[in-house]
């Protein structure tokens, strides 16, 4: 049996959603430039070759590893336990605290 589908976009509506696309587009492009400079400067800083983030299957950011393969990889539940970071979207800055 053929499921049937209530809405069916316009044109309009349609050249509407492509627009959307291409922005989601432009600012996923902004986000991973965003993720690297935070992994570069997470090299510097450490002075650990190649730190990456990565994700899982599912497309979550889950924990810290190097491109080498050299580190054994940090998960998340380990990342969070002692830092929190409270990112403000509107600035796009970032504080970091420390909890014990």
């Amino acid at each position: 049996m053929k499921k049937k589908y209530p809405i069916k976009p316009t044109d309009k509506q349609l050249n509407l959603m492509k627009l959307y696309w291409a922005m989601l587009g432009c600012e996923e492009t902004r986000f991973y430039a965003k993720v690297y400079e935070l992994e570069k400067k997470m090299h510097e800083d450490t002075g650990i070759n190649d730190l990456e983030f990565f994700m899982s299957e599912d497309g979550y950011f889950c924990g810290i590893g190097n491109i080498e393969r050299t580190m054994d990889l940090i998960h998340s539940p380990e990342l969070e336990k002692k830092w929190w970071v409270i990112s403000f979207l509107f600035f796009g800055n970032f504080g970091i605290g420390f909890v014990e």
